[in-house]
């Protein structure tokens, strides 16, 4: 048998590394390098050169498929270990598609750790291999990491970041804003109302104000609490405008705007425990793999963020991209989409308008930006260092990057907020410059370039006392000619489910008649009705508003008349709240807390007196975990939530005592010794949930987030889409219709205008007449005739007498629902919340 001969050994040669599939490109790194160390060698001013350097922080995917990346990192001059791998930029790749829509799903992820450069306070790195995010595809993830002196790891996250899917304490991810702005389906609406491409320093224009706002919260405006819940909904409506269909009561509600303000849809504070929180973490490393080596894998828990939030508790970091919690899918894509449904609805085109929270961060900011964005704690919690040059130009960056997703206009939002120490002349004093700035910020999508419509809401000089009557509301719009204000009727402190509160108010009213063409008008909002959830159960109430006090407070923020008064006749621009106008529940509800959760429940128990009815906690839907808890009725529930407010206040807001008290009255109390809490004492003990008799610290916080959620759930209008009143519906849409054909009505009362009232201690009616100031050259001015009972018992009407009118030359034009007046308009009863709106029939159009 012949034996082949082998094949002869080659002999081993070395063989060069794979390159990595993440790397850093070096010359292109050195090119930013270069290009950074230009700007901050020039003679520009430090805010001048900090716009610039803040234009390319963050991650931004080039057309040649690199990536750069920025980071501001101050911290690091004095921390960091001049060492070899002590910096580095960690990028975080899904090595298998993500599910964006799962609750909860584990990955591998491929690490891989990269040198990054410094350059005085800043990092700067270009990288190849990066993937860039797309509507079905998750991008790379990114933050920077070091070890301080101390040996501890830090991560410097990005504050400019286009795309948090898993929160702000998640990194962020790299996302191909190009590829998405060149696809949005509005570019036709923004080409019309933008300055046109090219050409040497156009005119950018300014978005115009429209006609009436309609103020929603994300969360609680569709069924599924999110953007796409509320494009579905326009996009639905739309289909219906075009094919000629009726309107549900529901889908009337949300239409007759010009505008859409949404409540801030800024990623907000997030749940952390003070012990761990990798249980409840939207993005959880839970098997770290190598942690030595650069390029490695690990296993990493993604939960759905499910943050509920008013949404003015803000970090700031991340501002520039939307709250994934409002985002069904995860992605930037959503808030575009809706967006661009918004321009291109049917008949006319609807404006987007942010609402961004800049004066302050909650202290979890703390947590997550560098110390140098932060002047010191106020009653929200930061203070922001606007004077700083550098921040000053991150936070007018992130900004700019906003309202590049597509928006029309802003709500500057507390205003009175931005203040500082003026060495020059030894006061504080408003930072009115950083606000108009915020005004003439340039929104540049695919070239087109505008300058949006602004609001400021400014209370100054709040907080002193007494500021609600000091207040002009005045300061920015002389500044700032042609933006708005909210004006004095739409604060807190609005609230007219008070027995003559309209009557009142008077010298307010009348500064809006004469002087209220700029500043944003109503009665319903955020901030009012959950200020109606706080009046005392013993006051003076208005009990012709309804015969309880969910009617009461229902029927005061979205009263007929005041709607009449408000969109029918007063100038400036009006704008309604959703929930009041769905008359449904709404107040501040988060369950991001865990130190002050306890806090925040007890000093909003009086929610379940003023929104929530007996019938209504009944309901299968509802408050699901507090009944689980063992709370049956809304009376239990009410009883002990009373009770743990006023043991929170005799404690000082101790949850160890508070549970000890609690503990010593409802459960395992020491026979014979006297509970010190009155209202505790008083509970009907038989009735009482199981739950309470062993209540300590962590029971607290279970029924504190239980009460939040299932509060926030509550506040849903989808709930109510059925049990919407048609007439009450129907009647806003047609008030808006007749304000929208009248954008005259904006301008103040001047001239042969007339505005008064009669009032006594029973009544208070409000009327006027009004003549168009500039009409049209071809047709006679039209005149408009209003009268509303602002509040009281009935009263007959003679408007013929009070206006000087004779009355057959003029016509009804809308009546408050249920209203009639009959054929002789001379003389006519008007009961509370009534009031019509007459016509010239020879100018009537």
């Amino acid at each position: 048998m012949t034996v082949k001969d082998s094949a002869p050994t080659l002999p081993t040669v070395a063989q060069p590394p794979l390159q990595p599939l993440v790397y850093l490109i070096e010359d292109e790194t050195q090119t930013v390098l270069d290009w950074a160390a230009t700007v901050a060698s020039s003679d520009d001013t430090y805010f001048r050169r900090g716009q610039q350097l803040a234009r390319r922080l963050g991650a931004h995917y080039r057309r040649d498929g690199l990536t750069e990346f920025g980071f501001w990192a101050p911290a690091l001059v004095a921390d960091i270990i001049q060492s070899e791998r002590t910096l580095e930029l960690e990028i975080l790749t899904p090595l298998e598609p993500i599910d964006f829509r799962a609750p909860q799903q584990t990955l591998r992820f491929q690490r891989d750790r990269l040198p990054a450069m410094q350059q005085g306070e800043f990092v700067w790195a270009v990288v190849a291999g990066v993937k860039p995010g797309s509507c079905k595809r998750a991008g790379s993830f990114y933050w920077l990491r070091y070890i301080d002196a101390e040996g501890r790891l830090n991560y410097i996250r990005d504050p400019l970041a286009y795309s948090l899917p898993y929160g702000v304490f998640a990194p962020a991810e790299v996302y191909d804003l190009k590829r998405l702005q060149q696809r949005r389906a509005d570019l036709g609406y923004l080409a019309r109302s933008a300055a046109p491409k090219g050409g040497i320093d156009p005119e950018i224009p300014r978005v115009p104000a429209p006609t009436n706002i309609l103020q929603i919260h994300v969360k609680t405006a569709s069924a599924e609490g999110t953007l796409e819940g509320l494009t579905r909904i326009y996009q639905g409506i739309a289909e219906k405008v075009i094919a000629g269909e009726a309107l549900t009561p529901a889908e009337a509600a949300y239409t007759g705007y010009d505008a859409i303000q949404l409540l801030p849809v800024e990623p907000t504070i997030e749940y952390r425990r003070e012990d761990t929180n990798i249980e409840h973490e939207f993005f959880a490393i839970v098997e770290n793999g190598n942690s030595e080596a650069l390029n490695t894998g690990l296993t990493i828990t993604l939960r759905q963020p499910n943050t509920q939030n008013w949404g003015y508790d803000v970090p700031i970091l991340g501002s520039a991209a939307t709250n994934p919690a409002v985002l069904g899918s995860l992605r930037p894509d959503e808030i575009v989409d809706f967006i661009a449904t918004l321009h291109t609805f049917p008949e006319e085109p609807i404006q987007l308008i942010y609402d961004l929270v800049y004066g302050h961060a909650d202290n979890q900011g703390l947590e997550l930006l560098t110390q140098q964005f932060f002047k010191g704690p106020n009653m929200y919690g930061q203070d922001l260092n606007h004077q700083l040059p550098q921040v000053r130009a991150i936070l007018l960056e992130m900004q700019r990057r906003k309202i590049n997703t597509g928006a029309d206009g802003i709500r500057v939002d507390g205003g009175q907020d931005f203040r500082f120490f003026n060495p020059l002349s030894g006061r504080v004093e408003q930072d009115d410059v950083y606000l108009l700035a915020m005004s003439d910020v340039v929104q540049d999508i695919q070239g087109y370039r505008r300058r949006l419509f602004t609001i400021f809401e400014d209370g100054r000089p709040w907080p002193e006392p007494g500021w609600e009557e000091k207040s002009t509301y005045r300061e920015l719009i002389d500044a700032k000619p042609g933006s708005f204000q909210w004006g004095p009727l739409i604060f807190a402190h609005n609230t007219p489910t008070l027995k003559g509160f309209w009557d009142r108010k008077w010298r307010r009213v009348c500064e809006v008649i004469f002087q209220g063409d700029h500043w944003i008008t109503g009665c319903g909002n955020h901030d009012t009705v959950r200020r109606g959830n706080q009046i005392d159960l013993d006051a003076d109430i208005n009990w012709n508003l309804g015969n309880t006090l969910p009617q009461a407070l229902n029927r005061a923020y979205n009263n007929s008349a005041t709607l009449l008064w408000v969109h029918g006749f007063s100038p400036g621009l009006p704008m309604d709240f959703l929930n009041a106008t769905l008359e449904t529940p709404w107040g501040f509800f988060r369950n991001t807390d865990d130190r002050y959760g306890v806090k925040v429940v007890s000093e909003e128990v009086g929610f379940l007196d003023w929104e929530v009815e007996p019938e209504l906690y009944l309901e299968p839907h509802a408050f699901l975990q507090l009944k689980a808890l063992g709370f049956a009725t809304l009376e239990q529930l009410q009883d002990f939530a009373k009770a743990l407010r006023e043991a929170m206040v005799e404690t000082d807001y101790n949850l160890q005592e508070v549970a000890a008290i609690c503990q010593h009255c409802l459960g395992t109390g020491v026979d014979g010794v006297a509970c010190e809490v009155p209202a505790l004492e008083e509970l009907n003990q038989p009735s009482l949930p199981r739950f309470l008799a062993t209540l300590d610290v962590p029971k607290l916080k279970q029924f504190a987030m239980a009460f939040m959620e299932d509060s926030h759930d509550i506040c849903n209008v989808s709930h109510y889409f059925d049990i919407a009143n048609p007439e009450i519906c129907q009647f806003g849409v047609a008030l808006r219709q007749f304000r929208r054909q009248r954008p005259w009505l904006r301008e103040n009362l001047i001239g042969r205008d007339r505005f008064n009232r009669i009032s006594d201690d029973e009544r208070t009616i409000f009327y006027g007449y009004r003549i168009e100031p500039h009409p049209p050259s071809d047709r006679a001015p039209e005149e408009v005739v209003m009268v509303a009972h602002m509040g009281g018992t009935p009263m007959t009407v003679n408007l013929g007498d009070w206006l000087q009118l004779d009355l057959d030359a003029w016509q009804v034009k809308l009546t408050t629902p249920g209203m009639s007046v009959g054929d002789d308009l001379r003389s006519f009863e008007l009961h509370d919340g009534e009031g019509l709106l007459l016509v010239n029939a020879a100018t009537a159009q």
